[in-house]
């Protein structure tokens, strides 16, 4: 009997180091589950954009539980300017985050579909001679106009497909540092330039910020020596969010690229030299309404993204401005499309 307790008494003995060595288990995997999350935010921070995620709760607090996302709605087009005439020209720019890709995505269905006068593309990140036939091939504009980078293959690159033919396509700023990336083309219509451009971005750690402060010096100056000749639209991801309504979290994006106080001083400036961003010119207090998510932390189910995209306008079409959209249903990219509805 006395050796059958003892043994007895070792198997509740065992029994109990089992649940505790279980428990500690538990514990440790709770907490390397918890920090791996923290790292993981910490890298989307460290990224081109930051998700906007909260940082992790402190060791002790209470997590909080995840707040509802805010959804951005879309409201119907207005296609009418102030004054009372009907909208005339629809501009659609997008960056596609690589054309191949988007194509495969079934961008294109989503253009026909939307069937603007110009579509303009960003970061399409393809030569001409690799741009596939379904975009190359499209009757509905019979004018495309190509820029890639001279150096990288498969980085930067713009496009522009019209349904009528401008009266002169030029690509570049007149600055070979800028114009071997493939940025900007400028088209001139008999009343007014559209200009569409991918902004460089000041990159992770912002290695490249004094380069994009360099370039938003230039390309204010290109822009402003266009609007002396003709009005110009400036459409495409410059890269910037401009204000803090313009992004989820904007208090912990100041030191990252796209929300710097120097990229928004170089708005500040474009803006002070007689350009106005449309959409905040028709809707100033909106708030939620992004065009970039990034593809971390399922950010664009929770809208947790940034106003990377812009239609700015020369102040002699103010009067002519309609509508400026944001197509945020529209998917084939980390960005949505968004739209111009004008007189001209």
């Amino acid at each position: 009997p006395h050796i059958k307790l003892c043994i007895s008494a070792t198997r509740v003995y065992s029994c109990v180091r089992v649940v505790c060595i279980r428990g500690v288990c538990g514990i440790r995997t709770s907490e390397s589950m918890s920090k791996r999350a923290k790292k993981n935010e910490q890298e989307a921070g460290d990224g081109d954009h930051d998700n906007g995620t909260a940082p992790a709760a402190k060791k002790g607090k209470k997590v909080k539980e995840p707040e509802a996302p805010i959804l951005y709605s879309d409201p119907p087009d207005k296609m009418n300017s102030k004054d009372g005439r009907a909208a005339n020209m629809k501009i659609t720019s997008w960056n596609v985050d690589g054309l191949r890709a988007w194509v495969k995505k079934k961008g294109l269905d989503w253009v026909r579909d939307e069937a603007p006068d110009v579509l303009c593309l960003q970061e399409t990140k393809c030569a001409e001679k690799s741009l596939p036939d379904e975009i190359t091939s499209m009757p509905e504009f019979p004018h495309k106009y190509w820029a890639g980078s001279d150096e990288k293959e498969g980085y930067s690159g713009v496009a522009m497909l019209c349904k009528t033919e401008p009266l002169k396509v030029t690509y570049g700023i007149g600055k070979e540092e800028h114009d071997k990336e493939g940025r900007v083309i400028t088209a001139e219509f008999p009343t007014f330039f559209l200009v569409t451009a991918y902004v460089p971005n000041s990159g992770r750690g912002l290695v490249r910020l004094d380069y994009r402060k360099t370039w938003d010096v230039e390309f204010k100056a290109y822009l402003s020596d266009l609007d002396k000749r003709k009005p110009l639209v400036l459409c495409g991801d410059l890269n910037v969010a401009h204000e803090e309504i313009d992004l989820k979290n904007s208090k912990g994006n100041k030191k990252n690229a796209g929300f710097t106080a120097e990229e928004r001083e170089g708005f500040n400036q474009l803006l002070a030299a007689g350009f106005t961003d449309s959409f905040r010119e028709l809707y100033p207090e909106q708030a939620n309404a992004y065009t970039f998510w990034t593809y971390m932390m399922n950010s664009r189910s929770k809208n947790v993204g940034w106003r990377l995209d812009y239609f700015v306008l020369s102040s002699a079409l103010l009067p002519g401005l309609c509508d400026s959209k944001i197509r945020n249903q529209a998917m084939g990219s980390d960005h949505c499309p968004i739209t111009l509805h004008m007189v001209v």
